[in-house]
């Protein structure tokens, strides 16, 4: 039988989702309710379902953060899950999700439209994606749906970091950052010789990079590619990375996997 998680912090759509599933798919066993993001991983991670209907707008995590936080928890031999957007935006926009590695249903949900998606998945679950293709895909759905989201003005490229180092304020060209790495509520910048911590979440921070130079491979860590000596994979088959000048070994969510194929 296969099994379904349902993410809605509205329970009467929560609902109405649940029991139209039911009829249209009537082998589909609901096995949880989430009522945000949150919450949906960690149900996920414990219950490991074969499909995912994903809310986008929750409230302190949206779908695509969850399905992110997921893809770089989510730990084999299951295969990850089919995943569906439940959205709000309108059928222009919602046309990119015809390429994405994933499905989206409307609010307020049209039995349909449900139909089609329920054939869809019926259709991926009988012929899964191969593992070795799994990364790509996943990589694509998050491009897509980054693309609906409320775009916002690029602010100005940093080109110096301010770090308060004991009494002092260091100056940190970002040239010579080997990677940034999340802790807590602060970012660690670490350089060849060097780590300074500064006061900035790394979301905060992320935009202020030059994308050429530095992209993000877990939701804590981006690492400056020009300083990236190789990849490979562990013995969970994730991959990981051998920096210049340090030792630290950072994963690679598969989100950004395909980033490093080529190496």
């Amino acid at each position: 039988m296969t099994r379904a998680l349902i993410a809605e912090d509205e329970p009467i759509l929560a609902a109405v989702l649940a029991k139209t599933l039911q009829r249209l798919w009537p082998e589909l066993e609901i096995v949880a309710t989430a009522p945000n993001g949150v919450a949906a991983v960690e149900q996920a991670l414990a219950l490991r379902p074969e499909v995912l209907f994903l809310d986008i707008k929750m409230p302190g995590q949206t779908g695509l953060e969850a399905a992110e936080e997921l893809a770089e928890r989510w730990e084999g031999p299951a295969p990850f899950p089919q995943v569906v957007f439940v959205t709000a935006y309108d059928e222009f926009a919602v046309q990119a999700f015809e390429r994405a590695a994933a499905d989206y249903v409307l609010k307020p949900v049209s039995e349909e439209r449900l139909a089609r998606t329920v054939e869809r998945l019926r259709g991926r679950l009988e012929a899964p994606v191969e593992a070795q293709h799994e990364d790509t895909a996943l990589a694509q759905l998050v491009g897509q749906l980054q693309a609906l989201l409320p775009q916002v003005a690029v602010p100005e490229r940093l080109t110096m970091i301010r770090a308060a180092v004991g009494s002092m304020v260091r100056m940190i060209p970002v040239s010579e950052v080997v990677l940034f790495q999340a802790v807590d509520k602060y970012v660690n910048v670490a350089t060849a010789d060097s780590e300074a911590l500064i006061r900035l979440p790394l979301k905060d921070l992320l935009p202020q990079l030059d994308p050429q130079e530095f992209q993000q491979i877990n939701r804590g860590t981006v690492v400056n590619m020009r300083c990236v000596a190789s990849a490979g994979r562990d013995t969970m088959g994730k991959v990981v990375l051998n920096l210049r000048n340090r030792p630290e070994k950072p994963r690679v969510s598969p989100v950004f996997a395909h980033l490093f194929r080529q190496m």
